[in-house]
């Protein structure tokens, strides 16, 4: 599932393909994702609106909109799912299978597909309005996450992927921030000292920022006839670089350690595969 950093890349790529564009009409082949807005509401609310900016919240997109002779912005609500894509295509070319929802702006349409139709595309922000604060958030500093952690009995891996803690860290970057920190995802939250919080804390912004500066080198050509499923790690012929060989610890189980060259464990942690090293990362 995208976490922060696919979706900052996301919306970096999208904000000047949409800004002042008008959209003039509204295809919607698959009104589940739009919930709990209806196919009606969706259209009424948003034919004729023009997009006026494009903000990324957590693992979620902002879209700002303003209607004809009005000062007053809203939002709609993206979230990518498990599987969704959103980007510009030619408004003549076919329509893919899986397209949910399609934004007519004149020469092109802005297409939502989503194979599984895990996502959303919503008037409703409640989900956002439920997130903890963004990583760089300045208030939001070691001794306010300790406080945080401090209530929680639950593995500090599994208390990470709480979106109401810290909002845009998943699975990938979990594991990956405890590693550089040396904290194992199996210790209780409630017991990662101040001490640790500040490492902890400073390794989730150094991997995540790691990821936006790496993603945002790759270019994400959505009209061509294939795209990779994951287009976060995917390799462009242009790129100098490819994240996923860079990721120190997920999806290497058996590997050995980069820093002790211990084998890299996998362990099943509240449904989701956790990797780490247990020489380097203590309980």
């Amino acid at each position: 599932m995208p976490e922060l950093p696919e979706v900052e890349v996301l919306a970096r790529h999208l904000r000047p393909l949409l800004l002042g564009k008008t959209i003039r009409a509204i295809a919607v082949r698959r009104e589940k994702v739009l919930r709990p807005t209806t196919a009606y509401g969706f259209k009424k609310a948003l034919r004729g609106a023009k997009f006026v900016g494009l903000q990324r919240r957590g693992k979620y997109l902002l879209f700002e909109l303003r209607r004809p002779g009005s000062r007053k912005k809203f939002f709609l609500l993206g979230h990518l799912g498990m599987t969704g894509r959103m980007y510009l295509a030619p408004k003549a070319g076919p329509l893919p299978k899986h397209a949910a929802v399609v934004f007519n702006l004149g020469a092109k349409d802005f297409i939502y597909e989503d194979t599984r139709y895990f996502g959303r595309l919503t008037l409703d922000l409640s989900a956002a309005e439920k997130l903890g604060p963004e990583p760089w958030d300045q208030e939001f500093t070691p001794e306010r996450f300790q406080e945080k952690l401090k209530g929680s009995r639950q593995p500090v891996k599994v208390k990470l992927l709480d979106q109401s803690l810290i909002a845009g860290v998943g699975n990938i970057y979990a594991s990956e921030a405890l590693f550089r920190a040396g904290i194992s995802p199996r210790r209780a939250a409630n017991k990662i000292s101040v001490a640790a919080a500040k490492k902890l804390l400073a390794a989730i912004r150094e991997v995540l920022q790691e990821a936006i500066d790496c993603g945002s080198t790759i270019p994400l050509n959505f009209e061509a006839a294939k795209m990779d499923d994951l287009f976060y790690f995917g390799r462009a012929a242009e790129a100098m670089d490819y994240y996923e060989e860079r990721l120190r610890v997920y999806d290497r189980a058996g590997q050995p350690c980069g820093n002790c060259g211990f084998p890299i464990k996998r362990i099943v942690q509240a449904a989701r595969s956790t990797f780490f090293c247990s020489h380097c990362q203590k309980d």
